[in-house]
């Protein structure tokens, strides 16, 4: 790999502006970072004036870009959201899929296998399962006709098929889902909350049993219910009051807006929270592009407008078309968070939920040199995974 210094750029860490710099890159590690100019005979100079420059984004949670899908299951897919996602700053991402039948689970599984190692653009960092076990009045956009109680007949062939998994969204009140979830814990897999009707209590139990996730806050979950007269807290107010729950949040603007991007701020603070794009095959494509949530082959016809995809009925939302630069747009000029604090929700929170934290997140000597050079305007202008520009 070639050894080169981004020279004469604002570097933004996830706690500070250290102000106009520079960062070395040796074999895709950073190997320094100086205030200032620094003079070398042996690195190749990339000017970055005027622009910043910051960790490479981790996006925890896509499902596809650039007119394509995982669930489409081919490499070409694959790689072609790898490559969209880099445009926008992303340099790791986890592949997500949708509620589907255990055949073809298994063939994402395996087509993730061949393509794990590319360089097309943004890296893998293991596959996120959501679904498909799911509460039905909670499903959102997730197709109904695959969505079952967890029963270890079902699961346990997706575990065995492969060791990329990362991660698995799961409903946590439904039967069966706990004891998935302490077996996911003991296999380094984390269990997430997502597409649930769990009240407090159910949640603090799932928290216990390794559930310290939640998926797309505020997105398919409760919040206060009445029964009868009575008041009880849902999801949303368990995510609040448990401290140690981090919240993933699909911080376009739209899933969830200023209001609650700024509540969820003032409650939980920043280092809890996770930015993520949930972004399907409309990522990248402009409004009015016919879309399909999903695999071509079964998947469901949506709609782009408005800068989000939407059921045809407009009943719900279907899936994000945000990038991960969007996502830092939205909270420092929308939600007015500062830079440094917008940057953390995207670097080094994600890598130290999925246990990174020891080598992504950071511009850091020792740590691998995924960076993103960023205009004035935060739209990415250069990506870096492990040293090689992808864009």
């Amino acid at each position: 790999m070639s050894k080169f210094k981004l020279s004469g750029g604002e570097i933004i860490t996830p706690e500070r502006n250290l102000g106009t710099g520079t960062v070395l890159v040796e074999d895709g590690i950073i190997v320094g970072v100086h205030a200032g100019a620094v003079e070398t005979t042996d690195f190749e100079d990339i000017p970055v004036n005027g622009h910043y420059v910051m960790p490479g984004f981790i996006d925890v949670h896509t499902h596809g870009a650039g007119d394509a899908d995982f669930m489409d299951c081919s490499e070409e897919a694959c790689l072609a959201i790898a490559r969209e996602h880099a445009r926008h700053g992303t340099t790791l991402l986890f592949p997500t899929t949708l509620a589907a039948d255990t055949a073809e689970m298994l063939r994402f599984l395996d087509v993730y296998g061949r393509v794990r190692d590319q360089k097309a653009g943004a890296a893998f960092g293991g596959l996120h399962l959501e679904g498909p076990y799911f509460a039905h009045e909670f499903r959102g956009a997730q197709d109904p006709k695959y969505l079952k109680d967890p029963c270890p007949e079902d699961y346990l062939p997706i575990l065995e098929a492969s060791r990329d998994i990362k991660r698995w969204s799961i409903a946590p009140e439904l039967p069966g889902a706990l004891d998935l979830g302490r077996l996911l814990v003991k296999k380094g897999i984390l269990p997430s909350i997502a597409h649930t009707s769990a009240l407090y209590p159910d949640v603090l139990e799932a928290y216990e049993a390794g559930f310290t996730l939640m998926t797309h806050f505020y997105s398919c979950m409760n919040g206060v219910v009445r029964r009868n007269g009575f008041r009880f807290a849902g999801c949303i107010e368990a995510g609040y009051l448990i401290d140690g729950m981090d919240l993933e949040i699909i911080a376009d603007g739209i899933h969830v807006p200023e209001e609650l991007l700024r509540l969820i701020i003032k409650v939980k603070g920043t280092d809890r929270v996770i930015l993520c794009t949930d972004s399907m095959r409309g990522a990248g494509m402009p409004d009015g592009t016919p879309s399909i949530l999903g695999s071509r082959e079964r998947g469901q016809e949506v709609i782009i407008e408005d800068g989000v995809a939407k059921m045809p009925d407009r009943s719900c939302f279907a899936g994000s078309v945000a990038t991960t630069d969007r996502l830092l747009r939205t909270m420092h000029f929308i939600a007015g968070q500062p830079l440094t604090a917008a940057v953390a929700m995207l670097t080094v929170n994600p890598s130290r939920v999925m246990g990174l934290g020891h080598r992504k997140g950071r511009i850091q000597t020792g740590y691998d040199a995924d960076l993103v050079v960023c205009s004035k305007e935060l739209y990415a202008v250069q990506t870096y995974v492990m040293g090689e520009r992808v864009f």
